[in-house]
């Protein structure tokens, strides 16, 4: 028989409809069935939420998950856990793994061995190029055929602009998505430190914020030639955000996200050489920062992703230009998207659409909302709860988070995914 589940008194937040109001929803079997006032609605089990937040699970469009390859930095089921404790139920997985995802059996290994998990939905990115090297395309057609839902080389750049247009070309066949890194490769080095006055302090080489401006510009020039989409991933400058929110003003289908370290840290987090505020692209200037925010508040920045990106203590307790970029973000993703909003920068529905409904969209997924028929993907989140970020306590097996100890406000107190619950908040 199928089950009927009760979310009584709650606030339900659908960004998509702009739905903010307290009342009753109802989940039959996998699916939404109906939302409003339900008070007299026959269910198996009722949920009394008192008032808390109901909301689409999040739906993450960049996580690095590791496997195969590097199980014991993060694995799908460690990776899927910690989601599930942050409230996100959808997540998209980038393809620079060993091997890397750029055949048909490595996507639907991916696709085959999250259902099996049975948590959250984890959808596959497949490689633009063989290998990642950025030469030979991949076989966009039958990647497609098995469920990959974009194209990327992931943490690298596409930097030939001829195989960049064909990707796009190519991808536009398909009705595909090009995500791209955007960063001129000549322009970084090793260093991982944004150009400026703090990289002089500590001596380090710095990539200048011109190296992302200057691929997003040549990449514009590229999808006007071709008429294809384009995403950008974790934007993180105020120039290429203005030309961002130019091209969409000319008509180009262009997207692009960003992460909760580019508009809640700004340079100055590296301090003394602190590896873990080591990121790509690099965390820029306060006026960066701000720019970022601006992005979100007036939507040309579409989503916010985790750029979840684990690695173990080996790979970060080394010398600033050794050590590795990236840090973990999948379990603090929803706190630290409504710290803007504590403070009054954002507004609730705005964040909360970058998180859901429009990376959704992007992706091509039916997914983000809390709709009638739509997938019982749900996060029961207490918006005002305090905690402190503690990064020895996180589900994902690295730790490697610059917001360890940081005090926020927001956490996932329930998870489902199809009507299941994945994950449950222990009082």
């Amino acid at each position: 028989m199928t089950k009927r589940i009760l979310f009584k008194n709650a606030r339900l937040l659908d960004p998509a409809s702009k739905l903010d109001r307290v009342g009753d929803l109802l989940v039959e079997g996998e699916r939404i069935a109906a939302l409003g006032a339900l008070a007299d609605a026959a269910a198996d089990s009722v949920i009394e939420c008192d008032g808390k937040a109901l909301l689409p699970g999040l739906v993450d469009m960049r996580v690095q998950i590791r496997e195969p390859g590097e199980e014991h930095k993060e694995n799908l089921v460690s990776a899927a856990h910690a989601a599930a404790a942050g409230g996100i139920t959808s997540l998209a997985t980038l393809p620079n793994t060993q091997p890397v995802i750029d055949d048909q059996s490595l996507v639907e290994f991916i696709a085959r061995e999250a259902r099996k998990i049975g948590l959250v939905k984890i959808f596959p990115y497949a490689a633009a190029t063989r290998g990642l090297q950025g030469k030979e395309l991949t076989e966009m057609g039958l990647l497609t055929g098995v469920g990959a839902v974009g194209f990327t080389d992931g943490i690298k750049t596409v930097a030939s602009a001829q195989v960049m247009r064909l990707a796009l070309s190519y991808a536009r066949t398909f009705g595909q998505l090009i995500v791209q890194h955007a960063e001129e490769p000549s322009l970084t080095n090793e260093a991982g430190m944004n150009e400026g006055e703090w990289a002089t302090r500590l001596g380090l080489p710095g990539i200048p914020p011109a190296a992302e401006t200057i691929m997003v510009e040549r990449d514009l020039r590229l999808l006007e030639l071709t008429g294809s989409r384009l995403h950008f991933a974790h934007v993180s400058t105020a120039d290429s955000i203005e030309a961002i929110r130019r091209a969409k003003a000319r008509g180009l289908r262009v997207t692009c996200d960003t992460a909760p370290p580019y508009f809640t840290l700004n340079e100055g987090a590296v301090g003394d050489y602190r590896t873990f505020a080591k990121l790509s692209p690099p965390l820029r200037s306060e006026a960066d920062r701000l720019a970022v925010i601006a992005g979100i508040a007036d939507g040309t920045i579409d989503a916010i992703a985790s750029d979840h990106s684990p690695h173990d203590q080996d790979s970060k307790r080394l010398p600033f230009a050794q050590a590795e970029s990236g840090a973990v973000g999948l379990e603090t993703l929803l706190a630290l998207s409504l710290a803007p909003v504590h403070q009054g920068k954002l507004a609730l529905l705005d964040v909360l659409a970058a998180l859901t409904c429009r990376p959704a969209a992007i992706l091509g997924l039916k997914l983000g909302q809390l709709a009638a028929g739509y997938p019982a993907d749900l996060a029961l989140v207490d918006l005002d709860r305090p905690w402190r970020i503690e990064a020895a306590k996180f589900k994902s097996k690295s730790k490697n988070s610059p917001f360890d100890t940081l005090p926020v406000q927001g956490r996932a107190l329930r998870t489902m995914v199809n009507g299941k619950t994945i994950f449950e908040l222990e009082a």
